[in-house]
């Protein structure tokens, strides 16, 4: 911040520098009359350093963007019309010869109307400057409070899905194990302590914004070999994940959900069935793909409540907006997901 000011000011310092070195950087060497420059450079820059300022300072904000423009305009009006007035008494009062020769050049010059209008613009590029560099940062400071204002918007939907999600996920899980209570209580006790395993990742390692892909597919694999307890035999579950560590990072929990589902409503206790997990990483996209037999959910069925679907589609129009697709469709009566994420 302090450092952003000071180049600020060096700036400023430098472009008045500049301007009031004009003279001499223009004369090709030639001699120059000081009182000249002093009368006809010098004194009217102070007039244009004073009106970009005082504006700069306290009549853009107080009057231009408190939209009070006709206070504005006539204030400057004032101010210009005092300066200029200012600059000729100055110019009567001690630069007495320039001022013979210009009365004696009189006749050849502009009008007294078109030198006071000419007078009138020049008094203006500096104003209109002002407004053009306070309105200019007044701009980049909204956008990047906007963004700002954008950016904590996000983290606080991501935040809320993240947390959405682990009661989901707990409340599934629990379902499951209620289940295998009176089947097989040592399967149950399993599958409670596997549970467990599973809610510490969730709790302690998906609080940040990507973890590697590799610990997503571990904790995958547990889940899965924890659901695996409750089915039967008739239910076939067959996985794929890259054994490789690919460096690649993602954001946690967004393929659970789908593997929640497919044990949900692809498991039938009477028919047999299968679930299909496949991911594949191709250069930096991530490609998931999950397919099992279709069991519609019963109308009285109360476990879980529907939420995975939707939380994944709002998290990736949050974090991999036009980086992501996501699908899902009925094909021989299987239900297919298929999930493709370009990670950078």
């Amino acid at each position: 911040m302090h450092k952003n000011k000071k180049i600020s000011i060096l700036s400023h310092i430098l472009v008045w520098l500049v301007l009031f070195s004009m003279p001499y950087l223009l004369s090709y060497g030639q001699e120059q009359e000081i009182n000249r420059v002093i009368a006809h450079f010098w004194i009217p820059l102070v007039f244009y350093a004073c009106i970009f300022y005082i504006n700069y300072f306290v009549f853009i904000d107080r009057f231009l963007f408190e939209k009070k423009t006709t206070q504005f305009i006539l204030i400057n009006v004032v101010i210009i019309a005092f300066f200029i007035f200012l600059k000729e008494q100055i110019e009567v009062t001690f630069f007495e010869e320039l001022m013979k020769k210009r009365d004696n050049t009189k006749g050849e010059g502009p009008p007294f109307k078109m030198f006071v209008y000419i007078q009138m613009l020049s008094y203006m590029a500096p104003l209109l400057f002002s407004i053009a560099i306070k309105s200019t940062k007044r701009w980049v400071k909204t956008e990047a409070e906007r963004k700002e204002a954008i950016n904590v918007k996000l983290k606080s939907e991501l935040q809320h899905l993240h947390y959405q999600l682990q009661p989901h996920f707990f409340f599934n899980s629990l379902n499951n194990i209620y289940a295998l209570v009176d089947i097989s209580p040592d399967r149950a006790k399993s599958s409670i302590h596997s549970l467990s395993k599973l809610m510490r990742y969730m709790l302690y390692e998906t609080s940040v914004e990507s973890v590697l892909l590799s610990k997503e597919i571990d904790f995958m694999k547990k889940y899965i070999e924890l659901m695996k307890l409750r089915i039967s035999d008739k239910t076939k579950v067959n996985y794929n994940f890259p054994e490789e560590e690919t460096g690649v990072n993602i954001a946690p929990l967004l393929f659970i959900s789908l593997i929640e589902n497919a044990f949900k409503h692809g498991v039938s206790a009477s028919k047999e069935s299968e679930i299909t997990i496949k991911m594949t990483i191709v250069e930096q996209t991530v490609l998931f793909t999950i397919e099992n037999a279709n069991f519609p959910k019963k109308t009285d069925d109360k476990s879980g409540s529907g939420i995975g679907l939707p939380n994944i589609e709002k998290r990736l129009e949050l974090l991999y907006p036009n980086k992501s697709s996501f699908k899902t469709f009925i094909k021989d009566n299987h239900y297919i997901a298929q999930l493709e994420i370009e990670t950078d």
